[in-house]
């Protein structure tokens, strides 16, 4: 009798904690999807860092994990637009590997003979015909998709083969290094890094940008009529958006340069290094600041553009478009521009991280980047995904991978487990779908 008035007893306080929930995430407007992932990317870092013996959670940690997640994170932002328009991409790996080894052929067999080694113009040519290529791929692979009604499923599984086979044969299979070292600051590293107070300038900046966002917003709400949220909720939303920035930034900075080149760099200034070395803080990654400015475009793109508008309708409805006036073929094609583009991006920065372009470059990154898009809330029905949800989850997905490699986990175990996850998300997407309807 006494654990039933108990259990009885707690039923109202259980239904207070929700009710409580409910209440916050209604007023804060946050995507309970979101703040899902956000508790599941807590608990895989807390778990990662006790089964490591407190090596996951470290600055050094941390900053490889922000520029590992960079590349995959770019394409991701693209993906989420194939998805939502009811397609789908396989060819993105080997897209990048292609663009990537065309690009280090022009920096460092192609151009110098021309432009003369070190000319400063290299790696905007470079960058320039790599980001063309790319298009150029997205533009043949959604012409065939939206024009001539070839499945995209069956289009970029064989451009997931052709750009392959293609990287390997322009290269002869050879790896091609090194690159020219202006290129090479787009993969990160002591020189690619903002530095410590740079670094500050852009999370104080950042800050500035939230704040004003919010009153816009609000002050855009008052204008229509719309409701607004509440003073306690918008000051929230900026408290921990503002504390999660400066954090990350502390991080970043907490990580200093290797020893042996901070050596290297007070030779070669004169800098006479104290006792304990020359602490100099490497600050923000060049990639993951590549990686914020494609993904707050991508989301202007996606949400405030009339482009963004005709996806997210094309994916809703096709027919509902196509009689709306929407020129679907047409819309489709860009999407697949976009996404070469984006591929074009990320092979820049993985090319220029590794300082070479293998063969093997971008290999499973289709199944990461499709992952993360899925695992962000992007549904395989259409009509349904966010960027900021595509980044998160590819921070998740980088995580679960970095945490392995801490545990010397197998590569294929890796693999295993990231294919499970995969299923799972989009299980819980299906069940959570047959649930609304």
């Amino acid at each position: 009798m006494a654990d039933v008035a108990t259990t009885t007893l707690n039923k109202p306080a259980r239904r207070g904690v929700r009710g409580s929930l409910r209440a916050f995430i209604g007023a804060t407007e946050i995507d309970a999807r979101l703040m899902g992932m956000v508790i599941a990317l807590l608990v895989i870092w807390i778990g990662f860092h006790i089964m490591s013996g407190g090596n996951f959670l470290t600055p050094r940690n941390l900053w490889n994990l922000s520029v590992q997640t960079s590349s995959v994170a770019v394409m991701a932002t693209g993906m989420v637009l194939v998805i939502v328009s009811r397609n789908i991409d396989l060819s993105v790996g080997a897209s990048l590997g292609f663009v990537a080894m065309a690009m280090a052929l022009l920096q460092s067999q192609l151009l110098p003979p021309i432009l003369g080694y070190g000319n400063p113009t290299i790696w905007i040519i470079t960058l320039a015909v790599g980001l063309a290529i790319g298009a150029g791929i997205g533009a043949f692979q959604g012409f065939l998709i939206s024009f001539l009604g070839v499945p995209s499923f069956i289009v970029t599984l064989g451009g997931l083969l052709v750009w392959r086979g293609m990287a390997f044969e322009i290269a002869s299979g050879q790896t091609i290094a090194p690159l020219d070292t202006t290129f090479q600051l787009m993969g990160g590293g002591p020189n690619g890094s903002i530095g410590g107070t740079a670094s500050w300038i852009v999370g104080i900046l950042a800050c500035i940008a939230i704040v004003g966002l919010l009153v816009s917003s609000r002050r855009r709400r008052h204008k229509f009529g719309f409701p607004v949220r509440p003073k306690w909720a918008e000051a929230t939303i900026g408290v921990v958006s503002c504390v999660f920035v400066l954090a990350a930034v502390l991080v970043a900075n907490s990580y200093p340069w290797p020893i042996g080149i901070a050596r290297k760099y007070a030779l070669d200034n004169g800098i006479v290094a104290p006792p304990g070395g020359l602490i100099i803080p490497t600050g923000i990654a060049n990639p993951v600041l590549i990686m914020i400015g494609v993904a707050i475009l991508m989301t202007i793109l996606a949400t405030r553009r009339r482009f963004g508008r005709y996806v997210f309708a094309i994916g809703g409805n096709p027919e509902a478009a196509e009689l709306g006036g929407i020129n679907t073929r047409w819309n489709i094609m860009k999407i697949f521009i976009v996404m070469g583009i984006l591929c074009a991006v990320s092979a820049a920065i993985s090319s220029a991280r590794l300082n070479a372009a293998t063969t093997s470059l971008g290999t499973l990154d289709e199944l990461y980047v499709i992952a993360a898009a899925v695992i962000g809330g992007t549904s395989f029905a259409g009509g349904i995904g966010t960027i900021p949800g595509a980044v998160l989850g590819a921070l998740v997905m980088q995580s679960l991978q970095s945490g392995m490699v801490l545990m010397k986990v197998d590569s294929p175990i890796q693999n295993i487990v990231v294919g499970m996850v995969l299923v799972v998300a989009v299980g819980i997407d299906t069940y959570f779908r047959r649930r609304a309807a």
